[in-house]
């Protein structure tokens, strides 16, 4: 398959001289054809990140009429991951980007375990191999791209569509990827992964990437108003030194909405004559479901489902744009009923869930971010959270607890009625939604998301992998080179091959390779399409590196 080359940049198309299997379940996918008639094809893939479909009638009894989804029902996804009936997000998110099933924590490389049943084994050699994923695939047939989050962008789930570390929390990594990746449009949280400083998340290799994006002439935003008045094609913005406030709690920030920077991605993207791929993510419902925090999740759906009519209304107005809209996996068992309702549920009105939920105007986030260290005030802390009339009891309970957001949040679910099962996440399928050509229906495999996304837009994400990801050490020492990988700066490593007086230097997390010619001591620097990645074995490159060097 031929890519075309992207305005602009150098491109590279890297070809691996090994076979990478992939890892699909059975399905039953119903996927309607392309129109040929309208150019170019454009995807917007939006995840709300650990959101359970129980969580999603809630959310539309709480607004009190029908959720933007819901004009967009068309099947369900199955979650597991290689390993568990469970998933992380990180290889829910591989699946999804790559169509490969993966292990907890693992980022846009291949499992190193499968035990799952009906899936193929891996073989040893391909365990942690990075595999291209769809905005790659885009980026190399000349569409714009885009990445969105509401965490830290790189975090787990905008990660698995924008890099390829063996665990989630290489944050240090995963930001280098991504700002050399040459993503059109990235807006999110964590400014504190870009620069060095004295932050927990600060980088340790003295690069300030935030240079590295005004070399490659990105607008950097940091506020709401700055992001709207940019009228560049390449946009940065980090609006908060880590994840971004919940939607409930962002009037006291600078901050856009989801719906907001999912509007002014689609604005800027659609401008490039060969269509877009724009990742969204809803992140904190998750963070909201893991706590128990059912004002959290309320919060974030809606943010998200707001997000989602923006991505529709602009599929409706083009025609040729293809919105798919999921959740990676379920998470705390949320319910309307517990176990006071076991009895009373068959005469139990929803007024009897919602209304205790309407008092609250923060999440228990926000309200404990307004809480004064000696406690004086938490009566109205409480309230902020819909906790009103406490009783003498829960005075002193919130008073004297080590753990406040776990007691106020257990409060507020058993005045309005709500069960949790667990702070982690669940195994169940949930909802799919898409619109457009191509829309999917059925049951189907998360990894099928992956591929129907790639064929949509005009690529074979298996070939792509065998050409942007070839292990550098077994390619070079067959043109005659040898080789070897310098980890002597932990933070940096790089792989060196030499022949003769030619010295090659393929640094980590990159786009460039460094030549160096000891008789003239003359060094230049190249500049490719794809990026350098390490997986702590060897280095994988492109092909195009490959054939630059004689």
């Amino acid at each position: 398959m031929k890519y075309k080359k992207r305005k602009k940049w150098t491109m590279l198309f890297f070809t691996s001289t090994m076979m990478i299997s992939t890892i699909v379940g059975t399905t039953s996918t119903k996927v309607q054809a392309a129109s040929e008639e309208k150019k170019p094809t454009n995807v917007i893939m939006l995840v709300m990140d650990g959101t359970s479909n129980n969580a999603l009638t809630l959310a539309r009894w709480y607004k009190g009429e029908s959720l933007a989804l819901d004009e967009i029902l068309t099947g369900a996804v199955r979650t597991y991951s290689a390993e568990s009936a469970i998933t992380d997000s990180a290889p829910a998110a591989t699946a999804f980007a790559t169509g490969n099933k993966s292990n907890s924590g693992f980022v846009g490389v291949l499992p190193s375990t499968v035990n799952s049943p009906g899936l193929a084994q891996i073989s040893k050699e391909d365990a942690y191999r990075p595999v291209a994923n769809v905005l790659e695939g885009a980026k190399q047939v000349g569409k714009a791209t885009g990445l969105i989050a509401t965490s830290e962008i790189q975090h787990a789930t905008p990660a698995g569509f924008s890099a390829h570390v063996n665990h989630r929390n290489q944050f240090p990594d995963i930001a280098e990827q991504q700002v050399y990746q040459n993503i059109d449009v990235v807006l999110g949280g964590g400014l504190e992964f870009l620069t060095p400083g004295t932050g927990s998340q600060s980088r340790k290799d003295n690069e300030n990437l935030i240079e590295v994006l005004i070399e490659k002439n990105y607008d950097i935003v940091r506020t709401r108003e700055e992001l709207f008045n940019s009228t560049s094609t390449k946009i940065w913005g980090s609006f908060a030194s880590r994840d971004l406030a919940y939607d409930f709690d962002r009037a006291k920030t600078r901050e856009p909405t989801l719906a907001e920077m999912t509007k002014k991605a689609i604005d800027t993207l659609k401008k490039d004559e060969d269509g877009f791929f724009l990742f969204v993510e809803g992140s904190k419902v998750d963070w909201a479901a893991h706590e128990n925090d059912t004002i959290g999740i309320i919060s974030d759906i809606l943010a998200f489902d707001y997000a989602v009519k923006e991505a529709v209304d602009f599929a409706k107005k083009d025609g040729n744009t293809l919105v798919i809209a999921v959740s990676d996996h379920g998470n705390s068992g949320i319910t309307m009923g517990n176990l006071n309702t076991t009895d009373t549920y068959p005469t139990i009105p929803i007024s009897a869930y919602i209304d205790p939920l309407k008092k609250a105007t923060m999440t228990v986030e926000g309200a404990l971010g307004q809480l004064k260290e000696d406690r004086s005030n938490i009566v109205e802390v409480a309230a902020l959270y819909g906790l009103d009339h406490l009783t003498e009891q829960e005075i002193t309970t919130l008073k004297s607890t080590e753990d406040l957001s776990s007691e106020m949040v257990k409060m507020l679910a058993v005045r309005a009625n709500i069960g949790y099962t667990t702070g982690g996440h669940t195994g169940e399928d949930v909802f799919l939604y898409s619109y457009g050509p191509s829309k999917i229906t059925g049951l189907v495999e998360n990894t099928d998301l992956a591929q129907i996304m790639a064929k949509f837009m005009g690529f074979d994400l298996k070939k792509l992998t065998e050409d942007l990801y070839v292990p550098a050490t077994k390619a070079f020492e067959e043109k005659g080179f040898s080789t070897k990988i310098d980890t002597s700066d932990k933070e940096n490593p790089k792989f060196i091959a030499q022949k003769a007086d030619t010295t090659i230097i393929i640094p980590v997390n990159k786009n460039i390779v460094i030549y160096e010619q000891a008789s003239t001591k003359k060094q230049t620097v190249q500049t490719f399409n794809t990026i350098n990645v390490y997986n702590g074995t060897d280095f994988y490159i492109s092909m195009d590196v490959l054939n630059e060097v004689k």
